[in-house]
């Protein structure tokens, strides 16, 4: 475990973050243009998909494949709601912000997915595939799980707005669902899957050159952005945080990991395969989660969603999270 610590804490992707942390924090003037965010994120999403989906078209659908994408789903919306009821009982926060931050802990960070997939592969494991196609089912769940708990403080919401003569700010459930769909990093990570499953090895190797060879190389300038980000949001939100809530964004992803590991050892996945499983398990959204409860709970807080998957959790699980995952699974399995 420790070894496993020690190798994760000294690898260029987590450095690159700590860079990029350290100069958030101390207010350099070190900026990612957002175009150039917005590519590198591209680019990763396009790679992850595309390889994911060749995997599978080499290891071919079976019983085990459809098992981990039902497990994946059913994690991915019964998750928050055992968030939920923690922060309940653990906080004083409204109900509409315990739901948006439990959605957030409910999906999923393909980032720290990468950053899995790197740390498994650097312990001389490898993994199924077909993960990639169990992440981007584990987006939405958690998104309609956190609207239904929601449910009763949006209707209060807009009973109050009826009286006043407000109009409800709330988009529609089918708008909603819709955006949920359609939501790019969704999009063009099941396009790229499926182009990768259509063309298998054959286009694996025409693509290699860009998808492959420089994907390190890209992780770490994301990475560098992604610390300056949470650097931001660190520096600006952390007022918001009470101390129940900055222990929740510790110990969320640890037994969320652990119900993984319980619930995954019938799929017979390999070691690394449960490492990525269980990783995926413990990751909090920062990406599609923030934009879909912009959307559907407005009233919630962004600083304070943000904040907790972005500022707290995410650096947790890049740092020591993932080497916990990854002994875990190695105990599991």
């Amino acid at each position: 475990m420790f070894d496993l610590v020690a190798a994760n804490l000294t690898s260029p992707i987590v450095l690159f973050f700590a860079l990029g942390l350290a100069a958030a924090l101390a207010r350099s003037d070190l900026v990612v243009p957002e175009a150039v965010a917005k590519g590198l994120a591209l680019y990763l999403m396009t790679a992850i998909g595309f390889k994911g989906g060749a995997s599978v078209a080499a290891y071919g659908i079976d019983a085990r494949l459809v098992g981990a994408i039902v497990v994946g789903a059913l994690l991915s919306f019964g998750i928050p709601v055992l968030a939920y009821r923690l922060l309940s009982l653990t906080t004083k926060l409204p109900r509409v912000d315990a739901a948006a931050i439990a959605a957030h802990y409910g999906s999923i960070s393909i980032v720290t997915f990468v950053a899995g997939s790197e740390a498994v592969r650097l312990s001389g494991m490898s993994a199924e595939g077909y993960l990639v196609a169990v992440a981007a089912v584990m987006e939405a769940p958690a998104i309609l799980s956190a609207l239904w708990l929601a449910r009763g403080a949006r209707k209060a919401a807009a009973a109050r707005e009826a009286e006043l003569g407000l109009e409800n700010g709330h988009g529609g459930d089918g708008t909603l669902i819709r955006e949920i769909l359609l939501n790019g990093s969704i999009v063009l990570l099941a396009g790229a899957f499926l182009i990768g499953w259509i063309t298998g090895e054959r286009g694996l190797a025409v693509v290699a050159p860009f998808l492959v060879d420089p994907f390190q190389g890209v992780l770490c300038l994301f990475l560098l952005d992604m610390g300056l980000v949470a650097g931001r949001g660190l520096r600006t939100g952390w007022r918001e945080l009470e101390r129940p809530l900055l222990a929740f964004g510790l110990y969320m992803p640890v037994l969320s990991a652990l119900i993984a590991a319980i619930v995954s050892f019938p799929l017979g996945l390999s070691t690394g395969g449960t490492a990525l499983l269980v990783t995926l398990a413990a990751s909090a959204s920062y990406i599609a989660v923030p934009a879909a409860m912009r959307l559907a709970l407005p009233e919630a807080r962004p600083a304070i969603y943000l904040t907790m998957s972005l500022g707290v959790t995410f650096p947790f699980n890049l740092t020591l999270g993932i080497p916990l995952y990854i002994a875990l699974a190695e105990f599991i399995t």
